[in-house]
């Protein structure tokens, strides 16, 4: 058998894999790498360091200064796709005829090039793009970054015609597929869930003393999130509650101030986080736009007991056998409470290694690429 070989672009450095998109990335690579593929890492690089690990599953392995200059937003391409462009990563697609696998509509400057018009063109979807900057729109109260998510999800809405140029879309969630397949009816479309750290479940025994919500506070999604718990949730039921993430606003600081029963935890580093998820008893998270697919309901599944969340969290992940669900403030008060003082049962960690390894193997998901891409 030949080699394979594939060339991947990514919106950003995928090392360290802490963060949404980079964290499927990361292990996307690495799992293709151990069944044999020859990898052509390109990663635009802004703010993060050049790390040696990624050398050990790449062949090639270069790295493009992303243009966050005024001229990329002057255009009509959406900033985060006008700001990765380089005429080097180019040039270094043309030299052969491997398949070239787009990370996210940020990556895809060049999937409707010419020169590429008989190259297979792979589109990894982690979001509905232009769907979750108008939901960042609405979430956020600064006029500044308000304005900047509205005209980047018009942006994005007419961008995302590019993608008609896809031989193949790798889709990270059931309704996200759904939503393609109205959009792009002649593109073959195909629902293949987020790579990520876990392979086995690591619950911790015994009860917790503390609920927990974690994310990446600087979001303005998530900020939102943890507000809502605060203001709606948590205001009245004196049960001890943890927020955890990085880069806390100091607005979300402030009000917590009132609560002393409520806890913020600011950028706590992996193995703090990871022992918080596994030492609560109830890991709450939240969602208010329904795209994508939340890594962070995978990694509280493999490794925290009760889980709570709304439908939307769990939209189009087939996962709702193993969450507790509650969409207002009055169900989530009543489902905190009572689980609170419950004992997680272990024999449903079977029921969770079976679900996830159906769907969510980092192994098996490789091997569907590969036989997607190279037959």
């Amino acid at each position: 058998m030949p080699d394979q070989h594939l060339h991947i672009i990514s919106f950003n450095v995928p090392y360290p894999p802490n963060y949404g998109g980079v964290i499927d990335v990361f292990y996307k690579l690495r799992a293709l790498h151990a069944l044999g593929v020859k990898i052509h890492l390109h990663c635009f690089e802004y703010g993060r360091e050049i790390p040696a690990e990624l050398a050990a599953y790449c062949e090639d392995l270069y790295f493009y200064k992303r243009k966050t200059n005024a001229l990329s937003t002057l255009t009509l391409k959406p900033y985060i796709v006008a700001s990765r462009n380089s005429e080097e990563l180019i040039e270094r697609l043309l030299q052969d005829n491997h398949p070239i696998l787009f990370e996210g509509l940020h990556s895809c400057y060049y999937i409707n090039d010419k020169r590429l018009k008989n190259r297979m063109k792979i589109y990894r979807e982690s979001n509905i793009e232009h769907l979750y900057y108008l939901n960042l729109f609405r979430s956020e109260k600064n006029l500044g970054p308000k304005f900047y998510f509205l005209m980047a999800g018009i942006k994005l809405r007419f961008y995302q015609s590019v993608l008609k140029h896809a031989d193949l879309m790798l889709v990270v969630s059931q309704d996200d597929s759904d939503y393609l397949k109205s959009k792009f009816k002649k593109n073959k479309i195909v629902y293949l869930p987020s790579f990520h750290a876990n392979e086995s479940i690591h619950l911790i025994p015994g009860k917790g003393d503390y609920v927990l919500y974690h994310g990446n506070l600087s979001v303005a999604e998530n900020e939102y999130a943890a507000t809502y718990l605060v203001k709606e949730v948590f205001n009245d039921i004196h049960i001890p509650f943890k927020i955890a993430g990085l880069h806390p606003d100091k607005r979300l600081q402030k009000l917590i101030e009132d609560y002393p029963h409520i806890e913020l935890i600011d950028s706590p580093d992996d193995e703090k986080m990871l022992s918080l998820i596994q030492n609560a008893q109830i890991n709450i998270l939240l969602t208010f736009q329904a795209t994508g697919l939340k890594l962070k309901l995978l990694n509280t599944l493999y490794n925290g007991r009760f889980c709570l969340l709304n439908h939307k969290m769990l939209a189009g992940t087939g996962l709702d056998a193993l969450c507790e669900i509650a969409d207002t403030s009055s169900s989530l008060k009543e489902k905190v409470s009572s689980l609170f003082d419950s004992e997680f049962d272990f024999a449903k960690v079977q029921q969770r290694q079976t679900v996830l390894d159906e769907n969510y193997s980092n192994n098996k998901n490789a091997q569907k690429i590969i036989a997607l891409i190279f037959g």
